[in-house]
């Protein structure tokens, strides 16, 4: 047997030992749904914050879990699925039937309105975007990428979260300074870097990729409100 092969099987092992813990399974399926900080897990797992250590040492460890600085509070990480963990680890159950789905980023000119307009393509379920602190206009580069991935990317002025908010609305933070500052008013987290800094083609094609496969593997498990 090939070092790469042994390598690959030591790796699954090690995956499959991580799983063999109730909390660790836990951890794993509120990842599913969306990137949290440490504090957030424990808070909504009800476990110690070094017990909570461990579990998510082993986690790491087996490449099940990662984490990423905070491009808002700088002192804060957020947790999200490694590359050993499996898209469909936690059985696909659906979580809900929300009346409409709203994606928020602080400007509220880029990768909300591109998750906006991934998640019209993929569910029947309305989205919308909105932001914190709304800027002027979609960014170009949000909408040379939704060209070049022919998504249909709606030429709408950012708006307000507070003056679209409605009951019954499920809400998704795509920005770590929203996040923050709605302090946990949101159903999800996705920890998206920001493209609008760099402004390039790779920044921005890594943003929609990003988004792209948060929605994939969201939009099933939403039911429609009935």
């Amino acid at each position: 047997m090939d070092i790469e092969r042994t390598s690959e099987l030591e790796s699954r092992a090690k995956a499959h030992a991580a799983l063999a813990d109730v909390t660790r399974l836990q951890i794993l399926d509120l990842l599913t749904i969306g990137d949290a900080s440490a504090s957030e897990i424990g808070a909504a797992l009800n476990v110690a914050s070094n017990l909570l250590a461990h579990h998510l040492k082993v986690l790491e460890q087996a490449h099940l879990v990662t984490r990423r600085r905070s491009e808002g509070d700088g002192r804060r990480s957020y947790l999200s699925l490694g590359p050993a963990a499996h898209p469909d680890i936690s059985g696909g159950s659906v979580l809900g039937s929300p009346a409409r789905v709203v994606f928020v980023c602080t400007a509220n000119t880029a990768r909300s309105h591109l998750a906006a307009a991934l998640w019209r393509q993929a569910s029947v379920i309305p989205a919308i975007s909105a932001g914190t602190h709304p800027g002027d206009r979609i960014h170009p580069g949000a909408v040379k990428v939704a060209d070049r991935h022919d998504l249909a990317l709606p030429d709408a002025a950012p708006q307000l979260l507070d003056r679209v908010q409605r009951g019954g609305d499920l809400i998704i933070t795509v920005c770590d300074r929203a996040h923050e500052e709605l302090d946990g008013l949101g159903w999800a987290h996705w920890s998206v870097p920001d493209p609008v800094p760099a402004s390039t083609k790779a920044a921005f094609d890594d943003a929609y990729g990003h988004l792209a496969s948060r929605v994939a593997a969201l939009a099933p498990r939403l039911a429609p409100a009935s």
